[in-house]
């Protein structure tokens, strides 16, 4: 059988992309390694109507919904490799199973990249954070910590008192110059200087190398990221290198520079969150629909 459309990723931004499509009757095939990105949050936030439920559940309802559209098939496992052209593509998984789509939508989202600071990793999404518009608000004020792991972090510093009393942890990463400086004392953010050994306690608590514990309710870090599947790699869609990595580019519509080949979410833009990469979604799903009918458009 030759699908309509195969999506790579059944999370957020691909079950997005696969809602339009399977609305218009078109036959969609989602690939799914079942490793969403926010699977260690505990809540998530700033999704319209799904504000503070669990990212799971979210993404089950959604799956659900889904999966009552006839035309929609779910197949677990991770895409290997992909080739071809537009009518078509062919993607191969890891059981050595085999499909053909006339279009490919890329929504395997990114793999982050954490600071190799002992605690660190285990309170990722839960007391550790890269963004404060999806976990600012429920520090409840609290002390907050920005991590640095570059001159990046200024912009973690200067956004995070809005959400609490905020300190940032040079870490040795980056020294201020005069002009920030003056920038994060007009916030009224503290800077340390010491470097920090460990994270620690219920929250995020920072075992300092002179011995010293400074307690944080949450604490924020520039999280590099890379996409986890080669697939866009593997047929030559061109990358743009943001902040804090690599993604893939996309035009308006989200088609890769490949024709026929869509990408949206995390892996498609500089920064993500669960609304953007549903909102990407959305787009690719109409931009895959276009392509369809009008193949010369």
């Amino acid at each position: 059988m030759v699908h309509d459309v195969i999506i790579v990723g059944g999370s957020y931004a691909g079950m997005s992309a696969a809602l339009p499509l399977a609305r218009a009757r078109r036959s969609v095939l989602i690939i799914d390694a079942g490793l969403r990105r926010n699977r260690f949050a505990t809540a998530s936030h700033g999704l319209v109507a799904q504000d503070g439920k669990e990212p799971g559940r979210i993404a089950s309802e959604a799956r659900g919904q889904l999966l009552r559209y006839p035309t929609v098939e779910w197949r677990a496992g991770t895409a290997t490799a992909a080739s071809g052209e537009v009518d078509a593509f062919r993607v191969d998984t890891d059981d050595g199973s085999s499909f053909e789509g006339r279009r490919l939508v890329l929504a395997g989202g990114v793999r982050d990249i954490l600071p190799e600071v002992p605690g660190l990793a285990e309170r990722w999404g839960r007391s550790v954070f890269h963004c404060p518009y999806c976990h600012g608000y429920e520090l409840d004020m609290g002390e907050i910590g920005v991590l640095a792991s570059s001159a990046l972090a200024m912009h973690q510093a200067l956004m995070l008192p809005d959400w609490g009393r905020t300190t940032l942890y040079l870490n040795g990463a980056f020294e201020p110059d005069d002009q920030q400086l003056e920038a994060l004392r007009q916030r009224g953010v503290m800077v340390e200087r010491e470097r920090v050994e460990a994270i620690t306690g219920e929250g995020a608590d920072l075992i300092l190398r002179d011995g010293r514990l400074a307690t944080c309710k949450g604490l924020f870090i520039q999280a590099g990221t890379e996409p986890v599947s080669p697939l866009a790699t593997q047929l030559g869609c061109a990358m743009e290198r943001g902040p804090l990595g690599s993604y893939v580019h996309t035009d308006g519509m989200k088609e890769t520079t490949v024709r026929g080949v869509f990408s949206c979410g995390d892996m498609a833009r500089g920064a993500g969150s669960v609304p953007l990469a549903v909102g990407d979604g959305a787009q690719a799903g109409v931009g895959v629909h276009r392509t369809l009918l009008f193949p010369d458009w």
